[in-house]
């Protein structure tokens, strides 16, 4: 069984094409501009205003609706335990997928939507890449070749991370990564204090983890979701874009010689290419296979990408 076949009889999904699910805008808003647009999108990710109306705005409006059901949902709480001491909670938005997908396209765009709703709420953005573990720890475990694998982060500092955020404390710290020197950078945080929506994106963030046997609760980082998306696409394609983005990064910011890649600039192309295949066969098909994909049907919503890297399909789960 298939329960993300369109035809399965079972899935817990409705599915959309993407001009179905366009219609679902109604009358939301179109609030960014093109420039905006070019700002937000990743290397070779070609989202555009047209792929914003047909795709964003209405899920914009889905979450609009999630979020007020959340928000009646905390009065409820207060009124039934007659308790106006309880402190609501931001509303968190977990986004997953394969690296070259385009999550991090995904996740800007609709912070920018969120945050241009007419309550103006505050919405903050953090991804996992600051919970990796520092690459001394990596190289010292021998985990550097597994480098996105579940193990490769530091999973206390996630979990107590996400349980600030849902306790609603006040400036609650994320270390920060650079990708230029493609390690964390010691010492420095950014601090998220009390937002209305955060959006989390990460490969791993719907990961289960390994349940004990007696029972004690274990939490997980989806625990702490309101409403997980998980950016799809096939295998070859995503195995394409990941090539295609290594092959001008390596004319781009790989140049630079502070880069942790300057050295896979001063190959030839050919060599160059056979590095990022190898680094795709290596540890991102690996990671795919046996870490991320299995934790597609685990999402609220599904978002399918063809091979032009623009949303052909929607997968919503029922209610």
């Amino acid at each position: 069984m298939d329960q993300l076949a369109p035809t399965e009889k079972y899935s817990p999904y409705r599915f959309f094409s993407a001009e179905q699910w366009s219609q679902f805008r109604a009358d939301t808003p179109l609030t960014l501009t093109g420039d905006e647009i070019d700002r937000l999108r990743s290397l070779n990710d070609p989202v555009d205003l047209e792929e914003v109306k047909r795709i964003y705005l209405s899920l914009s409006r889905l979450l609009s609706a999630h979020v007020e059901a959340s928000q009646l949902l905390f009065r409820q709480r207060q009124a039934f335990f007659n308790a106006q001491d309880i402190v609501k909670t931001p509303f968190i938005i977990g986004i997953a997928g394969s690296v070259a997908v385009g999550k991090s396209t995904t996740a800007r765009v609709l912070k920018e939507l969120l945050a241009r709703w007419p309550s103006s709420p505050k919405v903050d953005l953090i991804t996992t890449d600051g919970f990796l573990l520092p690459n001394e720890i990596l190289r010292r475990e021998n985990l550097m070749e597994r480098k996105g694998f579940p193990e490769s982060y530091d999973v206390g500092a996630l979990l107590r991370f996400l349980s600030g955020i849902k306790s609603a404390q006040s400036s609650v710290r994320a270390p920060v990564y650079s990708h230029l020197t493609y390690d964390v950078i010691p010492g420095e945080f950014v601090t998220i204090d009390r937002p209305d929506i955060l959006i989390f994106e990460g490969i791993n963030v719907l990961q289960p983890g390994k349940l004990p046997k007696d029972g004690k609760i274990v939490p997980f980082l989806s625990d702490f979701f309101d409403f997980a998306i998980y950016i799809d696409a096939d295998e070859k394609l995503i195995h394409q874009w990941y090539i295609q983005r290594f092959m001008r990064l390596r004319e781009t910011a790989f140049r630079n010689p502070d880069s942790f890649f300057h050295r896979y600039s001063q190959l030839s192309q050919d060599s160059a290419r056979a590095i990022a295949e190898g680094l795709w066969a290596n540890i991102n098909l690996k990671n795919l296979r046996e870490n991320i994909l299995p934790t597609r049907a685990r999402a609220d919503l599904i978002l399918r990408k063809g091979a032009n890297h623009l949303i052909e399909e929607v997968a919503l789960r029922k209610l």
